[in-house]
């Protein structure tokens, strides 16, 4: 692997190319853990860099100082060639830098032109043609297909996307991080986007784009450059990888299957049953006439870009929410009598979406989160056996590999991926007959996704889960069969070996079978 990367290959450019943005032995620094060491990378106009790393390699950290939220602790920045000291993301933005956030940060009210002229100066306030003129010609100019007066609220979240980065386009930025932007897409969508980020690139823009997804990486970007533990480990060219699996070797420094074995499980008792579901909200159905079963033994996927009902089917099953209309019977007793009182364990287990702030509590250990779900297993009357509960998180640690492998670290202390695995262990020490893991490998990295893939698989041997997710791999790799949700409604549900079912995911994604 190449240390940097070499400015004289034709793939590339000419020499005397001029990086846009250049970080010079940065290096940040959170108490006496080292987020960033001494850190070197050059960001070169009409280019797209993909940054890879596992998760706390030190990424989201980076792209931080980057954007205006972190100043460094060493080193600096380079922006066209002056050297740079962002306090506030306003001055990134200023000098011509901006991030999409996987998380939007529109008016749904407002229409598309007025979400990127907001805030901006000019005299768009009082003539709405001319701002409708302005965005049309900006998306137009850089591909982004996108109706100016449409209402934002109205739209999906692939075009939600495109209003932010014409938010960036407009402010002449000639920087665009992108951080995990595909999490939310359909197929479609994702494809969208690629082609506008060639796009941009192509007219002199610096992309930088964050993905855990080998396969995206390869398809979009120009080089590669890999954190690991805080330091670069390589810079190289897309074209010098030959397979996503070499990829997650650079990436990893090991072999990473990139795959799972789905060994055949003969179902067991009917676990959950739902039947005509339904759930209105202030802008109509939530949930519109859902009806599925699950059975121990199998792996249900539940398939969709996020924001189309997912989460009312999550809090329903799980007991937020009650149901509306309908039924749902829960291991062979209706919603109502399971709720009035169910076991801590032998029952159901759930593995939120929010790992750090609805799975576990952010300032307690890791004894003390294992008992957030699990405390009746270690009283005995009024008193908590905190000796045992320790040996039991030990065991979790131990058995799971949870890095660093210290129960005294409070939560928040440990990267996504091994705090995600611990919730894991915590729940399947619960033996739950059912399991609701919603979007379960969202921002984890290849040898976390690959972990957690393997503790879902073993748990259906004894378990019926449901597995929320918006990534279509994971959902083919677990599942034995496939229900897509839009807007709501069931759009297919099918096995997940049905292969022309299969070739019209997206589309049924996208609302449009």
């Amino acid at each position: 692997m190449r240390n940097s990367l070499d400015l004289h290959d034709p793939d590339i450019g000419p020499v005397d190319v001029l990086p846009l943005v250049r970080l010079a032995g940065v290096t940040k620094r959170f108490g006496h853990v080292v987020a960033n060491d001494c850190i070197s990378l050059s960001i070169m106009p009409g280019r797209i860099k993909a940054l890879l790393g596992e998760n706390g390699a030190g990424k989201s950290t980076l792209m931080a100082m980057l954007a205006g939220r972190f100043m460094p602790d060493e080193g600096h920045i380079e922006v066209a060639g002056k050297r740079m000291a962002f306090s506030s993301s306003r001055q990134a933005i200023a000098a011509g830098i901006g991030m999409v956030y996987q998380h939007f940060m529109l008016v749904e009210d407002m229409s598309v032109a007025e979400n990127v002229l907001l805030g901006q100066e000019g005299g768009f306030v009082l003539d709405p043609k001319a701002m409708r003129a302005t965005v049309a010609e900006l998306a137009a100019r850089f591909g982004l297909a996108i109706d100016p007066a449409a209402r934002v609220g109205d739209l999906s979240m692939g075009e939600r996307q495109r209003v932010e980065i014409l938010k960036l386009l407009h402010r002449k930025s000639h920087v665009l991080i992108f951080d995990e932007p595909t999490a939310v897409l359909t197929p479609g969508e994702t494809e969208a986007l690629f082609e506008a980020l060639r796009n941009m690139s192509a007219q002199g823009k610096a992309i930088v784009f964050i993905s855990h997804k080998l396969e995206e990486v390869l398809s979009v970007a120009d080089e590669i450059a890999v954190l690991r533990k805080g330091r670069i480990e390589g810079e190289f060219l897309a074209s010098e990888v030959s397979s996503p699996a070499d990829l997650a070797r650079r990436m990893v420094g090991r072999d990473v299957l990139l795959t799972v074995e789905r060994e055949p499980v003969e179902p067991g008792p009917l676990v959950l049953s739902v039947r005509n579901l339904s759930m209105q909200g202030a802008g109509g159905a939530l949930l519109d006439d859902v009806s599925f079963d699950l059975r121990q033994g199998e792996v249900l996927g539940v398939l969709g870009v996020g924001g189309n009902g997912q989460q009312q089917l999550v809090e329903t099953v799980c007991g937020l929410i009650r149901p509306e209309s309908g039924q749902l019977d829960l291991l062979g007793h209706n919603w109502d009598k399971f709720y009035e009182h169910h076991d801590w364990d032998g029952a159901l287990a759930w593995v939120p979406e929010d790992r750090s702030g609805l799975a576990t509590c952010r300032a307690l250990d890791l004894t003390d989160n294992l008992l957030l779900t699990t405390r009746e297993g270690f009283s005995r009357g009024i008193w908590l056996d905190r000796a045992r509960a320790r040996k039991a998180a030990q065991e979790i640690v131990l058995a799971h590999n949870v890095q660093p492998g210290r129960i005294d670290l409070q939560a928040w202390q440990l990267s996504g991926g091994n705090l995600q695995k611990f919730v894991l262990g915590r729940e399947m020490r619960r033996h739950p007959r059912l399991l609701v893991a919603e979007q379960p490998t969202q921002g984890l990295d290849i040898a976390a996704t690959e972990a957690v893939w393997q503790l879902l698989l073993k748990a259906r041997q004894s378990t019926g889960v449901l597995l929320v997710t918006g990534d279509l791999t994971e959902a083919l790799l677990l599942s034995d069969r496939i229900l897509v949700l839009y807007r709501g409604r069931v759009m297919g549900l099918f096995p997940a070996s049905d292969k022309a079912q299969v070739e019209r995911i997206g589309s049924m994604m996208a609302g449009l079978s």
